[in-house]
């Protein structure tokens, strides 16, 4: 999206890049790279099981793929762990928990891994922590929003990278309350992540906002939306105000309906990850102006970390990144930076060090909590518009996770003591 503002950006960014550069990759090495020596020609590899939704969800993980590659290949360039390259080995999981987990006991029976790590689809991210609890093994699990990854379903060997549904709800709410509209409506996918997001709405929202009234629900099968029944059905309930939880191909589909039936832009909607460039991109002129999002504007995002980042990758893909990409390099560098910690892929070593371990990232340093395991990268908040006949978000400010997740009363009342 939007190759035209990064190539009139690229002349003014590119002096801060080439400084950036070497300081990101620093900075992301760092904690690391001190305090821990081994022969540089250390044989063997460490290797990392990778388990995701390739076939089903390519937008978002043919990005997230790169991102891997490229943190890959900065460190073993730095020298690895210890001397041992990183090794990733990746498996489709069908889009399905069966195989997912299958797939797991595949990788760490026949190909020998050390750690596990990914899935994209909520329910597939609690089967393979359940997998992690029963074998005792380690699982990065970089995507899948579902709360109960780290909360109801939490366990030792499991932690999560990726902002979670309750945060990404939490940023939102502020700005939906904002909107004083009294009737909502709430449109989602009907599985764990669409679930767990429209429960966490409502809580919050009541909270904020004790008169406001839920009209209408629309739960709606993953990938097989019929948009013109649930925007019909919205609007014959005359909502004040929509929340989404639709992505992909089924945001698409609701905003094109949408927009030929009128319900848009009329109707305000909050929605969870539709600024998010692998689902904005593709609606272009249809673009929906004022949604309240979450999202990734990396076209002009300007901080050091992420403009550093923005020039590595676009030098190494010539393409421009989309938030899978962030996750993917994000998880890797969060393996190494682990690993390094630990002093290697030792289980029992690396879950201690993954908790309260700091890892640089191009959205700036985050922390894994030690009480559930949670990362604090956060999301930016902000409003779709279009910009030369695509969509773009505007207005739009980054929320640090830390500053969106429950007490640590609250989350002991959560999650179980395993």
């Amino acid at each position: 999206m939007n190759i035209e503002i990064a190539a009139r950006q690229r002349d003014a960014a590119d002096r801060l890049a080439r400084g950036a550069a070497s300081a990101f990759v620093g900075f992301a090495l760092a904690c690391f790279s001190l305090g821990f020596s081994s022969p540089a020609a250390a044989q063997g590899a460490i290797k990392i099981g990778e388990i995701n939704s390739y076939k089903s969800q390519p937008a978002f993980l043919d990005p997230y793929r790169k991102g891997m590659e490229l943190a890959v290949e900065q460190v073993n360039a730095a020298g690895g762990i210890g001397g041992k390259k990183l090794e990733l080995i990746t498996r489709d999981d069908n889009a399905n928990p069966g195989d997912a987990v299958r797939a797991a006991e595949e990788l760490l029976s026949r190909e020998r891994v050390d750690v596990l790590m990914g899935s994209f689809l909520s329910n597939i991210g609690l089967a393979l922590t359940d997998f992690a609890k029963q074998k005792k093994v380690f699982f990065l699990a970089s995507e899948p929003l579902t709360d109960k990854i780290v909360w109801q379903d939490g366990n030792r060997y499991t932690f999560r990278l990726r902002v979670s549904t309750y945060m990404q709800t939490a940023m939102l709410v502020p700005d939906a309350a904002k909107l004083n509209k009294k009737r909502w409506a709430i449109v989602y996918p009907n599985y764990e992540y669409g679930q767990s997001a429209a429960a966490t709405f409502k809580a919050l929202m009541k909270k904020a906002q004790p008169d406001v009234e839920f009209v209408a629900e629309q739960a709606t099968p993953l990938g097989k939306v019929d948009a013109g029944s649930v925007v019909q059905a919205l609007a014959d309930a005359k909502p004040d105000a929509i929340f989404n939880v639709l992505f992909a191909a089924d945001v698409a589909k609701l905003v094109r309906e949408g927009n030929t039936r009128g319900l848009f832009p009329n109707t305000p909607v909050v929605s969870l990850l539709s600024g998010e460039p692998e689902y904005l991109d593709p609606l272009k002129e249809e673009t929906p102006n004022g949604w309240i999002v979450t999202g990734y504007p990396w076209y002009s995002i300007q901080t050091p970390e992420h403009t550093a980042f923005l020039k590595a990758y676009q030098d190494r893909f010539k393409d421009y990144p989309r938030l899978g990409s962030i996750i993917g390099y994000s998880s890797v560098m969060s393996m190494a930076a682990g690993m390094k910690k630990a002093g290697g892929a030792d289980t029992e070593k690396l879950v201690a060090a993954f908790e309260g371990l700091k890892v640089g990232t191009p959205f700036g340093p985050i922390e894994y909590r030690a009480i559930d395991h949670q990362s604090t990268m956060g999301a930016y908040v902000g409003k779709l518009a279009q910009k030369d006949g695509k969509g773009v978000m505007v207005d739009y400010q980054y929320m640090n996770g830390a500053n969106f997740l429950p007490s640590d009363e609250e989350v002991k009342k959560l999650r179980p003591a395993n």
